[in-house]
Formats: C-alpha cells, sequence, structure tokens
C-alpha cells in the first residue's frame, strides 16, 4: 500500500514539474557513479554525487548567472540500486567549507530575496529634496522565479533502481574560493525502516567546466 501511494505521489509530482517548467531544461542526469565527485555504499546500494554548475558550460543552462549573484549552484544526484524506495524526509544536505563552517542549502524564498535585493556598491549620491521615494526591492521576471522554482532540490522519494535529482544554492557570498577544501555532507536517509550511513563529498574531486567558447551572455539577475 505504502509503495503504491509513492509511486502516485511521483506521477502527480512528475506531471507538475513537467507542467510548470517550459523554460529550464537541464540535462537529464546519469547514474551517481558516472560523476567525478561521488561516494557509493555498495552495501546498501546507494551512490550520491555532487556535480557544481558555476561555471560555463554547465551554467549556460540557466538564464541567470547565480554564482555573481553570491550563490554555489551544485546539482545533487540520488542513485538507488537497491529494492526498497529511498525515503528522504529527514535527510539533511551541509555545505562544510574549507574553514569548517556549516551551511545549509538556501530555499527558494532565499533565493529569490537574494535577487531581489542585489548588493550594491557603498556610494553617497548626491541627496536632493525633496527626497524620492527608497525602492527597496528589485522586482525579479517569471521565467527567473519558475527556474528557481523547477530547478530546486525537492526530498521526493527515490525509487529503486532509479536516479534522482535536484540543485542546491548555496550563499557563499563572502567566501572567495568555495571549493576549496570543502565537502558536502548528506545524512537521514531511509531504505524502508533503516537509517544509511552519511555520505561524505569532497568538492576537490569535482573538476571545474572547460568555458564555453560561445556561451550565451547572461546578466547578473533579471
Amino acid at each position: 500500500m505504502r509503495v503504491r501511494r509513492i509511486t502516485a505521489f511521483l506521477v502527480i509530482f512528475a506531471g507538475l514539474a513537467s507542467g510548470g517548467d517550459k523554460g529550464f531544461s537541464p540535462p537529464a542526469a546519469a547514474h551517481a557513479k558516472t560523476y567525478p565527485a561521488f561516494e557509493s555504499h555498495d552495501d546498501e546500494k546507494v551512490s550520491i554525487a555532487v556535480d557544481p554548475y558555476d561555471r560555463p558550460p554547465h551554467a549556460s543552462v540557466f538564464h541567470v548567472n547565480y554564482r555573481e549573484n553570491g550563490f554555489l549552484v551544485l546539482r545533487l544526484i540520488i542513485s538507488n540500486d537497491g529494492g526498497k524506495p529511498l525515503m528522504l524526509d529527514s535527510l539533511k544536505i551541509n555545505y562544510i567549507t574549507g574553514h569548517r563552517d556549516k551551511l545549509d542549502p538556501a530555499t527558494t524564498n532565499d533565493v529569490i530575496r537574494r535577487l531581489s535585493h542585489p548588493s550594491r556598491p557603498d556610494t553617497r549620491p548626491q541627496v536632493r529634496l525633496p527626497i524620492p521615494p527608497h525602492k527597496s526591492h528589485t522586482a525579479i521576471s517569471k521565467e527567473t522565479t519558475e527556474e528557481i522554482q523547477s530547478a530546486i532540490f525537492v526530498n521526493v522519494p527515490v525509487t529503486p533502481h532509479s536516479t534522482n535529482s535536484g540543485f542546491l544554492f548555496f550563499d557563499v557570498q563572502d567566501i572567495d574560493d568555495p571549493k576549496a577544501g570543502a565537502h558536502i555532507y548528506v545524512s537521514g536517509i531511509k531504505a524502508g525502516a533503516q537509517q544509511l550511513f552519511f555520505f561524505d563529498i569532497p568538492l576537490d574531486q569535482a573538476p571545474a567546466p572547460l568555458p564555453s567558447p560561445q556561451g550565451p551572455d547572461r546578466q547578473p539577475q533579471r
């Protein structure tokens, strides 16, 4: 009965995702073991990989340059080679910096809020009276909002012999080289009632994508 509920939920979720995702179209995710930065638990039949999307050509799937807005974007790939669905209700993901700081993934609202309030240089323009109304934020396009909602990782079950993926946005605005010495810590995954051992994936294993010779011009935000 539980498997039927999971299957029905995935069908509904897939329909909603495909219906709302008209512009964002990342490449299909391969098995986690095919990526440079991965960890596999062969006894538990689960593999997890992270794939950076902070530079071309990978970053070109987005129409927003999230790195220029202070985010490191990573694709999380979870492959289930076992016979039980992986439950992600208690999934915990942390980005551990090279200085051992622990960061949680940004939420959809966090990303939208950052794009709506981009950092501005500390300038002191001449004050003229009367003072015009202060604009508290910059509106972002519907396309950008839908892109974020479509991309961000969702904790849906990973059915047996399948792979799920989604994107994680980490706020690294104050970190010069966010991938140096950093790693991703993943815990809280269950196969049935059994909780799996944690995954620890160094980002140093993930090589930077090669520059795209004719990548599209993208603004910091729209």
